[in-house]
């Protein structure tokens, strides 16, 4: 069920690769690169809004909020399929991302609030499976409705699997967050909380590395049906291959479930973060050469994508570890910094395409270098260490 309701968010932007050449044209929008803003500004808009709904459920439960921001989630979806216009449309999807933010946080707080540390790591990967398999199939669905009914389509079937997820939650799943946990205080102990989270040397460095990360990742699915279908020519077989290349991160989180308790979230972590940047050079090499084909840039950018996954699981129960009663919080912060920093690199990045997979390759480079910085900061300048403890007082 959490890996349902954190797919319902990629689903709200992985259906519509196929089908946002159409969109943009039957819109009015000017120039190619203006088709990326439809992507670009609901993850941007999901994580400005992704404080607010962790740190409210730190009061009001998971539930109540979560609730809320699911069913808005699915009418925003079916209001978008009757559009008129390309502004109306980037208006309507800064909302969307909006309500989206929560479906990111609250499951990550709910299986926060249940598990820590290599347990924590091993549900998450399993998570991770079942949410990497929406993206798997994500294109090719939407490349199907598209096809036969046209790209607003697209936008009901996502309000109606969202309706149909938010009631799966309604009637089968309880508040995790019990009365004796929750925060009873005002604005002011709440935005503590946030404060809280953000100076904590021991978690911020991973926080603030996945979102650099994840901006390379955004960067490559904004500019993907460029690379993929245009420059490298896969024309209509885009969808598949961008699924297989999904599906390769499926694979990185079974291995991950499968081996986190033998090695330890830190020395996975840890050496997925070393190999991405030892993987980048390699991208930049190839893409920097004449002639790289499209079998070359798949089986890259796929390892990049599989270390992605194995990063993320890893550095999320680890940024997680030293809190307890404000894991809303906690969460809401990481989400925060991994949307709209994320977002916002992966949109220039996005922008910085020129019919050239290069700017991509570099891309994987500079966060891969500056997030092992940043863990090497949180690590004490020092890699391979042992476990965070939970904050007492939490």
């Amino acid at each position: 069920m959490m890996a349902m309701i954190q797919a319902l968010q990629s689903l709200g932007f992985t259906t519509l690769l196929p089908a946002l050449g159409a969109m943009a044209t039957d819109l009015g929008a000017s120039g190619s690169n203006q088709r990326q803003w439809v992507i670009g500004i609901f993850l941007i808009c999901s994580g400005l809004f992704s404080l607010v709904p962790g740190t409210i459920s730190d009061r009001l439960g998971r539930r109540p909020v979560l609730l809320v921001c699911m069913v808005l989630f699915a009418l925003i979806n079916l209001l978008c399929a009757f559009v008129a216009d390309f502004s109306v449309l980037l208006a309507a999807r800064a909302l969307l991302g909006c309500a989206s933010s929560a479906l990111t946080v609250l499951p990550l707080a709910i299986v926060r609030d249940r598990y820590q540390g290599e347990d924590m790591a091993k549900l998450q990967a399993f998570v991770a499976m079942l949410f990497m398999a929406v993206p798997t199939l994500a294109p090719s669905l939407g490349y199907v409705i598209f096809t036969a009914l046209g790209w607003r389509a697209v936008f009901i079937v996502i309000g109606v699997l969202s309706m149909g997820v938010s009631a799966w939650y309604f009637f089968r799943m309880e508040e995790t967050l019990p009365l004796s946990r929750r925060q009873s205080h005002g604005a002011s102990e709440l935005f503590g909380n946030i404060r809280l989270v953000l100076t904590n040397r021991r978690s911020i460095g991973y926080v603030i590395g996945m979102a650099l990360i994840f901006g390379a990742h955004f960067g490559f699915i904004n500019s993907s049906q460029q690379l993929i279908g245009e420059h490298f020519g896969a024309g209509g077989a885009y969808s598949v291959i961008f699924g297989l290349m999904a599906g390769s991160m499926m694979l990185a989180s079974i291995a991950n479930s499968a081996i986190v308790h033998r090695f330890g979230i830190r020395g996975i972590g840890h050496a997925a973060i070393l190999c991405h940047f030892l993987v980048s050079i390699g991208q930049i090499y190839v893409a920097s050469r004449p002639g790289e084909t499209l079998l070359q840039f798949v089986l890259l950018t796929s390892a990049n994508m599989c270390l992605l996954i194995t990063v993320f699981i890893n550095f999320t129960a680890i940024s997680l570890q030293p809190f307890g009663k404000v894991a809303g919080a906690a969460a809401s912060v990481q989400t925060f910094f991994r949307l709209v920093l994320g977002a916002g690199l992966g949109a220039l990045i996005g922008q910085a395409y020129n019919g050239s997979p290069l700017p991509l390759a570099y891309s994987f480079f500079g966060v891969a270098s500056v997030t092992i910085v940043l863990v090497l900061f949180s690590e004490g300048w020092r890699l391979f260490g042992g476990p965070i403890p939970v904050q007492a007082a939490n």
